[in-house]
């Protein structure tokens, strides 16, 4: 299979050189030419599979350099022991139409962990096959979960380098913390004096800055990204999707064949692009619900087809959400038109006035697969203190983002339908918002936050994040987001 960029549409690439590449040449993002088309038979056969063998059925679909043993071996050490749950991601049912995916079982308590404890596999094995001599320097901007899960996936792994960049004041303390204390001896990490646009701007400029690259270059290295821009983390996302719906048909809530809404928490709307990659490809996705918390854009833009970042911008207590601009969108816009002349328009003024109107057709078709809502801090912690209450079930600040403007939507429309709403974090990454939202009052601000909730609720904290406090920091710089190429020259020099 090849693969286009959204800015030019020609000049296809392999699926390991997008890989590899992260971003194309013009500033575009990936596509695949064509997407691959499944059967219910496909889906059948998925069922009675493990979730390493789902993902390798669904990456092969768009890898086909990679046999088929290659894919199982790359899945197998992707998904084991470091996932705390033998199902890898599995499946909460809290009634009969509603379920929750919990993507947070990995070595970092995220859900990037399903996508980046993947990617550094596909990504040296891209490089081998490409005959590639050069060291791969990764960067990333990140808006809390990423970086953690990007450093994790690729540390020590021979001939790379990560450098990951983040909000100085926009991540939670155990977030912070767990960047901060990360082992490995070709990491780095950096704060940036402004928040993830910031960063996410910054890193998109040192791509672009092709002098740098040639000095990179003659150093004997080269850029690429673990961002969701890139494809090797977009495509594995596609995988969980297919085995929710299979999950959600052994429990008996749909029939093979019946449509499933998906409720994802969305900032940088890479999760909930690749449930459009599985409904394109034949899943049966009824509607994709973007949930955002007061960072609203792109809610607002499902409903008006105008994307504007000119508004204030929300420190909230979801920070893996605090963006205002989605980078991925940017892949279903040229999707829904095949134009790249007209996705280069769409950027460019974003770019130049930061906003674009996609107009009355495309702003149809985006309706016609996406719903969007939005709630503030103090119903998502409202959503928190319910599900807990009614339900057991403890939820992260995003995860009940995604429940409550679900609720929202049903009580709004008179309709339930079967659901599953994305899990994407540990209630425990994010202690002090979800202590507060059961109703308890402290005085910790850093990983104390970790055992209160756990003495609190009875459940047991997640391995990776107990212990964080005793860890030794050894990253504490910041920059002023101007600084970040000279930064990064420092880590390649």
């Amino acid at each position: 299979m090849k693969y286009v960029s959204t800015r030019e549409g020609t000049a296809a690439v392999t699926g390991t050189q997008a890989i590899i590449r992260g971003i194309a040449p013009d500033g575009g993002l990936y596509v695949p030419e064509s997407v691959p088309v499944i059967d219910e038979d496909f889906i059948r056969a998925l069922g009675d599979m493990d979730y390493r063998a789902r993902a390798v059925a669904v990456l092969e679909l768009y890898l086909d350099e990679f046999s088929h043993g290659e894919l199982e071996a790359i899945a197998a050490a992707s998904y084991g022991g470091n996932f705390d749950d033998p199902a890898i991601a599995p499946l909460r049912t809290l009634d009969g139409q509603t379920a929750y995916l919990e993507l947070w079982h990995g070595p970092t308590s995220a859900f990037k962990d399903m996508a980046l404890q993947i990617m550094p596999r596909l990504l040296t094995a891209s490089l081998r096959k490409n005959g590639e001599r050069r060291t791969v320097s990764i960067l990333v901007a990140t808006s809390g979960d990423t970086g953690k899960a990007a450093l994790e996936g690729f540390k020590d792994v021979p001939g790379t380098r990560v450098m990951v960049f983040y909000p100085r004041d926009g991540v939670s303390q155990v977030q912070k913390l767990q960047m901060a204390t990360q082992q490995g001896s070709n990491v780095n990490v950096v704060a940036v004096n402004g928040n993830f646009d910031d960063a996410q701007t910054g890193v998109k400029r040192i791509f672009a800055d092709r002098d740098f690259a040639r000095v990179l270059d003659g150093r004997g290295y080269f850029l690429s990204s673990a961002n969701s821009i890139n494809w090797g983390r977009l495509a594995p996302q596609i995988a969980y999707y297919f085995s929710a719906y299979c999950d959600m048909a052994k429990a008996g809530l749909v029939k093979l064949g019946e449509c499933v809404d998906f409720c994802v928490p969305t900032g940088n709307f890479g999760d909930i692009l690749a449930g459009w990659y599985a409904k394109r490809m034949g899943l049966p996705v009824g509607r994709l619900i973007c949930a955002s918390n007061e960072n609203n854009v792109l809610a607002d833009f499902i409903a008006t087809g105008v994307y504007d970042k000119n508004r204030p911008f929300h420190v909230t207590c979801s920070p893996s959400m605090d963006i205002l601009v989605s980078s991925n969108l940017e892949r279903l816009l040229y999707c829904l038109t095949g134009d790249p002349a007209a996705v280069r328009g769409f950027m460019a003024d974003l770019s130049g006035a930061g906003r674009y109107d996609v107009g009355a057709a495309l702003g149809d078709k985006v309706r016609a697969e996406f719903a969007g809502g939005f709630c503030r801090d103090a119903d998502a912690k409202a959503e928190i203190g319910r599900l807990w209450r009614e339900k057991g079930y403890l939820a992260d600040t995003h995860t009940a983002v995604a429940s409550r403007v679900l609720a929202d939507i049903r009580q709004r429309e008179g309709v339930r339908r079967p659901t599953v709403v994305l899990s994407t974090a540990s209630p425990f990454k994010f202690g002090a918002a979800v202590l507060e939202a059961l109703g308890a009052v402290t005085s910790e601000t850093g990983p104390e936050l970790v055992d209160e909730l756990a003495a609190l609720t009875g459940l047991a904290a997640p391995g990776p994040l107990t212990g964080l406090g005793e860890k030794k920091v050894r990253f504490e710089a910041w920059v002023e987001k101007e600084d970040m190429e000279q930064a990064v020259s420092a880590f390649l020099c």
